[in-house]
């Protein structure tokens, strides 16, 4: 009999500025948790933050999702990426502009990867409020390079743009189905 395969805990940033914001984000988490051998877990409030960088454009909604997952990162950050095409965000985008969806790998267990298109951690979770507010409403995990948790790397955080809950609204999933 084959034994199943080991389950990872990911955390996955998202984010949306264009159209249906939190329909962008619920769609999303919907086609992630189609995903096989993969299911949600946890899943954040949504935020309304200030676009970060010099580009004029709508404030984003925020959302970080907590996966369970036998894939490894290159084959969930591809997953990611189809996701992201699928819903309408072009292959080749402007740094940090509008966008329909950004899904991001923040976490990935406690593992480090830097490869040439995926580095996990997020290099940028420690200086993003946008991140580390919507994941410490599921968890405090370590960061497994910086070696602080995200509460520590909240306090130092150097993003002083306004980040605000939007309500108490939680996205719903169908649940896992696998």
């Amino acid at each position: 009999m084959k034994q199943p395969r080991e389950k990872h805990t990911v955390f996955i940033g998202a984010g949306s500025n264009i159209g249906d914001r939190t329909g962008n984000l619920q769609q999303a988490l919907d086609m992630l948790d189609e995903f096989p051998q993969t299911s949600i877990g946890k899943i954040s409030r949504v935020y309304h933050s200030e676009p970060f960088g010099s580009v004029e454009q709508e404030w984003f909604f925020n959302a970080v999702f907590q996966l369970y997952t036998a894939h490894s990162p290159q084959t969930l950050f591809s997953y990611c990426q189809q996701i992201e095409r699928r819903m309408g965000r072009p292959a080749e985008h402007m740094r940090w502009g509008p966008r329909i969806i950004d899904l991001d790998i923040l976490l990935y267990d406690d593992a480090t990867h830097d490869l040439e298109t995926l580095t996990i951690p997020h290099p940028e979770i420690s200086n993003r409020k946008f991140v580390l507010l919507p994941l410490l409403d599921i968890d405090n995990p370590l960061h497994p390079v910086i070696g602080k948790t995200m509460s520590e790397l909240l306090e130092a955080c150097p993003d002083n743009s306004t980040i605000e809950p939007y309500g108490h609204m939680l996205l719903k999933h169908r649940g896992s189905r696998r």
